[in-house]
Formats: C-alpha cells, structure tokens, sequence
C-alpha cells in the first residue's frame, strides 16, 4: 500500500520525474515523459501494479533523508546498531531515459534489499524478462523496455519481481541504474552513475544558486523554485500542473483529476514567480511555449494542453486500479480540456503584457495572436462559462471569469500602448472599441456581481455563495485593493471559506455548482491568496503568520500538494503542486516587498506603469 503523500520526494530530469518514499520505494514513475504511461504505479494501487523498493533488511532501522543543497539529489540514510548506509537517488538531468541509486557504505555493515517490479502501462502489463549477454536484466512489453544494470546478484522470485539482496561494509559502493528505451532499438548505452552525479548535482547547485533573493523564508522558496523547475518539459518549456494523476482531492472521493499536463490559468502566476526570483530564460520558454499553444482559431483555444502543445487529451478511467487509499476512480487524460473558461484569455493576456513591463521585451508574433483572440472575446465575454475551478455542474456568469475577460481587453490596450501601433506590422487595433469594452465590463460586474447585503462580490451574477477567486479582484487592478467592495470581499471569503486556518475554494456542503459529490480539502493556493490581500491592506503580521501555517504544512522536504485535509491534517490532491509553490513564492515575495500584488502585477498602478516605461527605455 502506498504512503502518505507527506512521506514522497521528488527527483526530476527536466522531462518526468519519479516519486521516492521514505520507505525506500518508487511508486510512481512515467517514462520518457511526464505524460507516459506508468511503469511503477503503485501509488495508486498495490506492490501488483508496480515499484522499486530499496531499504534495509532489518525492520527496526533509523531512516532520515534529504536533498543535497541546493539540489534535487535525494540522499536518504539508514542506521542500525551494525551500521550505517547511504542511499543516493537521481536522475540524469535532461535525459528522460535513467533512474540511479547509489548504495554507500559508511559505518559497519547493513544488509540490503533490492525489489524490482516493473509493470508497464499502468501496472496492467508483466513485462517479459530475460537477461543479456552481460548479464544485465531487460524487461520488455509491447513499444516499452528497461534495463536494469548493477554490480549486485540479481534473482527472480515467484511474485514476478526482481530481487536482489547484499550487504554492504563500510566504504563499499553498490550501483543500480534503470534505462529506458524502445523495445524495437538496441538497449540504452551503460552511463557512469559517479560521473552523472557529479553532473547532475553541479546542474542543479549552479541554478539554484542564481536565486539571491533574501527573504524570511530563503530555504523554502529556493526549494519550491527548484520543485518548479523539476515540473518544466525542458524540451518545450511547459510547465506541468504536478507529476502526477488521481491522487484523491478527498481521501476515499471521486475527485481525481491528471494534472500532467499544462494550465492557461497557471500562466501569469508562473511568469512572475520566474521572473521576479531572476530565472529569465525559464519565464521566457514559458511565455513562447504559452503563444504556441494558443496559435490558431480562438474560438478553438483550450484552458490547458499537453506537454508539448497537445489539444486531444481524452479523458479514461484506469479500472484495474484502485486508486490511493481507494480513492476511485483513477483517470488518465482530463475532460476539462472541452471547457469554456472565459478566465484563460485573461491570464493569456496578463503573461504577455507582465513579461513586456517586466523587462523581457514584447512577444510581437504573440500580440498577433493575442488580436485574433481578443477579436473572439468581443462577444464570448458575454456567455457562462465553467469558471476557473473547472466545475462539471453547468455554466454560470462567473465573476471571478468576468473580472478575466476584463483583464484581457486592459491588457490588450495597455500592451498596444507599449509596443507602439507600428511594430505590430497589422491595421491599427481598435483600441477605443476595446476600451469601450472594458467598461462595460466592469460596469456588468459591479452591478451584477456584488451583493450588498453581504458587502461582497459573489461566485456567479444573482448568487449569494462565495468564492476564493474573488480574492483576486484586487491582484488584477480590477479595483483598488482598498475599495471598501474589496475589503469586504476579503472579510466575507474569512468568514465563509477559512476553515481552521485555510481557505476552501467555495463551499461544496449543499452546493450544485461543481456538479461532483462529496468534499476537498483546502485548496492552498487560496490560504496564499488571502495571505496577498492582508498584504496589500497593511495587516502584514496577520500575513506573516498565515505564511508561517502554509509553511507548516509543507513535507519536511519543502514539498507541498495541492491542498491540505484540515480534518485529517494530511496533504491531498497531486503532488507536488506546481500551482502551490508558485503561490508560496509569489506571497513570500509580496511579503519582503512589503506590497500586495495589487500593486505588483494590477493595472493602473505607480510601479507598474514605471516598470512598463523602464521596458520601453530598455528597448
């Protein structure tokens, strides 16, 4: 049975990563992309859907882990009365294609177990077995195959596995290296697990290092940036939502979403937590891979896509899995790609107008798109949509999608007023209709969207349910972050959605909106949210302790999910989070700022509009 979430580490390559447990075991790993099949799927299932353990024989063993500074190198060490062991995992960085571990010896000895079960597609297939004329063992079924190499005995059990058990004195060294590759090519070339080490620990060390920032909070926020990084498809610059599928938003629920693969909402987000923490050229991948994406008929545009710009991602459900802690159903694909979501032309547009006022220079084949997009919006703005949490229970006049929509056309026009109408090289944008627009959009809102009797803006028009998006009103320059309407926003969404200290995304007791049974924890982006608006209204010690409960709830590793069970006290939903740590970055920033994002990322402000004739200088 699979831990839990607390008790996994991640190690990445810059194309999939794999999920350790402090047990010593791989549950979860996809090659040679995020988005493959699973070769170890017991996370989501049993030992018969696949994993890789490595531990001590000894039950009664210490175990403490870390990652080496800076670094996504994954030490964890186990001691006994006997001895003391080192065990070193890794991935070759920007390779896709080899898992190392490292079994060292530091003090008397320690017997050692290795247990190997490789089942491809997602624990449905046993792979044929055989070993080579090197004696390395090869795992093959349908298109997949793996090699494993090591200077251990290897033996086959009666479970289908591979064993392998040794002991190890000190100063001894064992080595295990898994490789994939196509079962129709040669076996993947034997690499140096000391020499890959070497580099992919100096890869790491070097990127991390470039983050100076200095904040209460360095070693976390160094640790989510390197967390983000290990999420972005190097070869695209896509940044996955988490390495994972169906891990349960409510432990034993249906709420199972894959999020292995790239979210439009996500977009401005992560360009700011990039770019404000210095990683230029990752926000810039970002930023293009975004424009790509995008490209052809708006009318066509998807909230999120694959790693690689992919728009068919069929949603199926995994039958022979039963799911983390029998969480059902276990899905691959995500449905939500055939939504409506009026928000990610917002987003869309932020990203490029933030990238430009931030100093990275305008993406002109983007503005071109953007035209076309912005074209589209000028009647859709007006239809329901299913909103930014995805909901499967019907179209609403979502506010927090309207506030979007009229983020897109103040972009729009704001970023037309940076480049200058001759080097879009197209006919003069209608920019006074765009303006025209705008207003009446945030006329529509304010009428429509707040409810005096409860000094708050709602979830949708004529609803009186709150909604944490509505935190972002503010963030957007919708309104001032102190218009009375916002600060009661903020107070209400306190009163409504903060349970135990964290806020929920909406109330789902009673409610039709998501169209799905049963409860979530707190989504975490939310708590950071709420963290932003104290901020930007001065109630920075109340801010700060809020920081400090987020924190808290993060692994011992700087891990965190994508929200947290305040009954239970455990992490849930897909982990690691990408969403989250760019959250947690983003609020860590605010805070050492001393200024909400209201006045960092809104429109209309002082330090925006400087950063904006700052660029233009620069240009």
């Amino acid at each position: 049975m699979a831990g839990r979430i607390e008790d996994y580490a991640l190690i990445g390559d810059g194309r999939t990563a794999a999920l350790v447990g402090r047990d010593g075991s791989i549950d979860w790993l996809c090659m040679p992309r995020f988005d493959a099949s699973a070769l170890f799927a017991s996370l989501l299932g049993t030992e018969e859907h696949g994993f890789w353990k490595l531990a001590p024989v000894a039950e009664g063993a210490q175990h403490s882990w870390r990652y080496r500074s800076g670094s996504l190198v994954l030490e964890t060490t186990h001691k006994t009365h006997e001895g003391e062991v080192r065990v070193t995992d890794f991935m070759p960085v920007g390779d896709g294609s080899h898992v190392i571990r490292l079994v060292e010896g530091v003090r008397g000895r320690m017997a050692m177990r290795m247990e190997l079960a490789v089942r491809f597609d997602y624990g449905s297939a046993v792979p044929w077995v055989s070993r080579s004329e090197l004696g390395d063992l090869r795992a093959i079924s349908g298109p997949h195959k793996v090699v494993l190499r090591t200077n251990a005995p290897m033996r086959g059990s009666t479970h289908q596995t591979t064993v392998s058990e040794f002991t190890v004195y000190k100063g001894d060294a064992v080595r295990f290296v898994l490789s994939y590759g196509a079962s129709h090519e040669d076996d993947p070339p034997p690499i140096e697990p000391r020499r890959w080490l070497d580099d992919t620990n100096r890869f790491w060390r070097e990127w991390s290092s470039r983050c100076t920032l200095q904040t209460p909070w360095d070693a976390i926020l160094r640790r989510s940036l390197l967390t983000l990084k290990a999420l972005i498809y190097q070869p695209t610059g896509g940044i996955v939502a988490a390495p994972t599928t169906s891990l349960p938003e409510e432990l034993g629920g249906v709420r199972n979403w894959d999020y292995r693969f790239c979210w439009l909402r996500d977009s401005t987000f992560t360009l700011l937590a990039l770019m404000d923490s210095g990683y230029i050229e990752e926000a810039r991948a970002w930023r293009d891979w975004l424009t790509r994406a995008v490209a052809g008929n708006p009318e066509q545009a998807h909230i999120l896509y694959g790693i690689a710009g992919e728009r068919l991602l069929p949603e199926i459900e995994l039958d022979w899995l039963p799911g983390y802690e029998n969480s059902r159903p276990v899905r691959v694909g995500n449905a939500a790609i055939a939504q409506f979501q009026l928000d990610v032309y917002g987003e869309l547009f932020d990203a490029l107008f933030q990238a430009g006022a931030r100093g990275m220079g305008q993406n002109k084949e983007g503005l071109r798109v953007g035209q076309a997009i912005i074209k589209h919006l000028e009647t859709a703005w007006r239809a329901p949509d299913e909103g930014i949490w995805e909901v499967r229970g019907g179209r609403r006049h979502f506010v927090h999608s309207k506030v979007m929509a009229w983020v897109a056309f103040d972009r729009a026009i704001r970023s037309v007023e940076m480049m200058g109408v001759d080097d879009l090289r197209s006919a003069e944008p209608p920019v006074a209709h765009w303006k025209a627009i705008r207003d009446e959009i945030h006329a529509e809102v304010c009428a429509k969207g707040f409810d005096p009797e409860l000094n708050s803006f709602v979830q949708s028009y004529g609803s009186k349910a709150l909604d944490a998006s509505l935190l972002l009103i503010a963030h957007m320059g919708f309104l001032p972050q102190d218009d009375p309407r916002v600060v009661g926003t903020v107070a209400a969404v306190e009163s409504h959605l903060m349970r135990e200290g964290f806020i929920l995304r909406y109330e789902t007791e009673g409610q039709t909106v998501d169209g799905l049974p049963g409860n979530e924890g707190a989504f975490l982006p939310c708590s950071f949210w709420y963290a932003d608006n104290l901020i930007g209204l001065g109630r920075c010690d109340e801010a700060r302790d809020l920081i400090e409960r987020l924190i808290g709830v993060c692994t011992d590793l700087g891990l965190v999910s994508e929200e947290y069970d305040v009954r239970a006290k455990r992490l849930v939903g897909n982990f690691p989070q990408a969403f989250t740590h760019v959250a947690l970055v983003n609020t860590i920033l605010n805070y050492s700022r001393a200024t909400g994002p209201a006045k960092e990322r809104g429109s209309g402000t002082d330090d925006s509009e400087s950063r904006v004739g700052e660029s233009i200088a620069a240009q």
